[in-house]
């Protein structure tokens, strides 16, 4: 859909690898905004085993057609064997800051 946008969710191990993925999404216009969440505790099973860890979240605020380029720079720089990438539709918003996002953050 023209002009969709999503919000994309990803857990990254530091907070240095979170500001070189935002960086890079961002400065290749994959992304309008990321927020950098730190202070994030993660309980999940992995290999068989529960696994307890301290990661940051990236908050990706995207067009819905950016989806592929955006998850192939994510995962070229992510250090994770397989790394959460969850796109979610933003269904409603305040139109001017969507609208925004649709030009992937530059001024009209």
């Amino acid at each position: 859909m023209e002009g969709a946008c999503h919000m994309v969710l990803c857990t990254c191990p530091d907070q240095d690898t979170a500001l070189n993925i935002a960086n890079a999404l961002v400065d290749n216009k994959l992304a309008a905004c990321v927020n950098i969440v730190p202070g994030l505790h993660s309980v999940y099973r992995w290999k068989g085993a529960r696994e307890n860890a301290e990661e940051v979240l990236l908050i990706i605020k995207s067009r819905a057609d950016d989806y592929a380029p955006l998850e192939t720079t994510v995962r070229a720089l992510h250090p994770y064997e397989l790394p959460e990438i969850i796109a979610v539709p933003i269904n409603t918003g305040l139109p001017a800051y969507l609208a925004w996002v649709g030009r992937r953050g530059e001024d009209e």
